[in-house]
């Protein structure tokens, strides 16, 4: 199963401003880079307070909302609300004949996935805008030891980069 995150983060490295900022924001280039790595992989992970910035399903993908409370104010064929455990989440999604899964935010659900070793990809967008505080990728640290430094993090390998004539960056990162 490939588990990627994708999110667009400004140039002084913020997701959003708060957790109620809508990805309106973001270049038409990000958002067609978007739409077509998420209807690729048919799922889409994400928490509820990035869920509500929505206001509604993605069509097209089915949208899995983590939250502790399973009546979120609306249902859709196309929409799932679980608390499971992300590899018991990624088990029955395979099991379901999904073959990729993409992790859409917020923080709190990145930093999850990133933590259990789940994540074998990164889609990141850098924009050409400032937004001096906000919220970061993620809200605690990922002190996986790397074998060959011995330093705490998550080391990436540069896949692909794409600079868009706007100074948007589109990047692609394997998880080691």
């Amino acid at each position: 199963m490939n588990v990627f995150i994708i999110t667009a983060i400004s140039a002084d490295g913020f997701i959003a401003r708060d957790s109620h900022h809508p990805a309106v924001w973001t270049s038409k280039e990000d958002k067609k880079r978007f739409v077509e790595l998420t209807k690729r992989a048919g799922v889409i992970v994400m928490g509820l307070n990035t869920f509500k910035t929505l206001q509604k399903p993605l069509k097209d993908r089915l949208n899995i909302v983590y939250s502790a409370n399973k009546d979120i104010g609306m249902v859709a064929d196309n929409l799932e609300v679980t608390s499971m455990d992300p590899k018991d989440l990624i088990e029955s999604l395979d099991k379901r004949g999904f073959k990729e899964v993409a992790i859409c935010g917020g923080s709190q659900i990145y930093t999850t996935f990133m933590k259990t070793g789940l994540v074998g990809s990164l889609y990141l967008t850098i924009e050409p805008i400032l937004f001096g505080k906000g919220m970061n990728i993620f809200n605690d640290s990922l002190d996986e030891k790397n074998q060959n430094s011995g330093t705490g993090g998550q080391i990436l390998e540069l896949i692909s980069s794409q600079t868009t004539p706007t100074g948007t960056i589109l990047l692609e990162y394997k998880v080691k």
